[in-house]
């Protein structure tokens, strides 16, 4: 069975990349690749110029959050961020002080004693405090409530206004939606599509909707304009694929009294690539 089919993958430095994908898809083992804890049958993994392969370098340059964080149980936080500081390529410690907070974790306690989400703050601080280049975070947000996501997304600007490069997996499309500057969404194990957000969400079809007084304007045989509908007199519904000017001059000639355009969602996009079934 072939977990990774042809994945060729450019990420520069000092962007936020979103890696998209259902179970199964390929994410973790293209992240245990970047980790080298797995080794391609072909081709290879490279982080900033370093072989993943040669494991020892490479994680020099990066910090992991996985997806299901496990500590030592019986560290305090506080021993875990100081051991993490001491083995890791260097940390920001007042930064990591200044997260400790924001997180709202405290880190007197031992780590049997924490929560699901509280571990994830372990580790995220440890990550986000780091002076690696390259942040690469597995589900990162499982288990945190929404102020707390609220805090994480701020801490991935912060991490990109370092310069820091970012890859995030993740199934929180919005959270994807409101923190990358790219997207890759894969697809049994083969890249569906890279695009930025906006440029993916400009591969789809938008929904206008248009009230009018009058005559119906016009819309056939209008480049990009297709299911076209009257939901009620006096409107017209119709998708737009593609750049809106030739729906518009058609729509200038008729009197337009209103008009709504909605853009899909991340959600929506990732259910056309998918379908329902696999999206779950």
């Amino acid at each position: 069975m072939t977990a990774l089919d042809d994945l060729t993958l450019d990420v520069p430095a000092g962007e936020v990349f979103g890696f998209l994908g259902p179970n199964g898809a390929g994410k973790s083992t293209t992240i245990r690749l970047l980790l080298g804890l797995a080794r391609p049958t072909a081709g290879q993994a490279w982080i900033f110029g370093v072989a993943a392969s040669d494991v020892v370098r490479a994680h020099s340059q990066l910090a992991y959050v996985p997806a299901d964080v496990a500590l030592w149980p019986q560290l305090t936080g506080a021993e875990i961020l100081h051991l993490q500081a001491r083995t890791g390529p260097g940390t920001d410690e007042a930064y990591r002080d200044e997260l400790v907070e924001r997180f709202a974790l405290d880190p007197s306690k031992p780590a049997r004693t924490y929560s699901t989400g509280n571990r994830q703050k372990v580790a995220l601080i440890a990550a986000f405090a780091t002076r690696a280049p390259l942040l690469v975070l597995d589900e990162p947000t499982s288990g945190l409530d929404p102020l707390m996501e609220r805090e994480f997304r701020t801490a991935v600007g912060a991490a990109r206004d370092r310069g820091q490069t970012v890859f995030l997996s993740s199934h929180q499309l919005s959270e994807v939606e409101a923190v990358c500057d790219r997207v890759g969404i894969l697809r049994a194990g083969r890249l569906a599509d890279v695009a930025t957000i906006q440029g993916l969400r400009g591969l789809h079809r938008s929904e206008v909707t248009v009230s009018y007084a009058g005559a119906e304007p016009v819309l056939s045989a209008i480049p990009g304009v297709e299911a076209v509908d009257a939901p009620g007199e006096g409107r017209l519904r119709f998708t737009l694929t593609g750049p809106p000017a030739p729906a518009l001059r058609a729509l200038a000639g008729a009197d337009v009294t209103a008009m709504t355009v909605r853009e899909p969602s991340l959600e929506e996009i990732f259910l056309d690539y998918y379908g329902t079934e696999s999206a779950r």
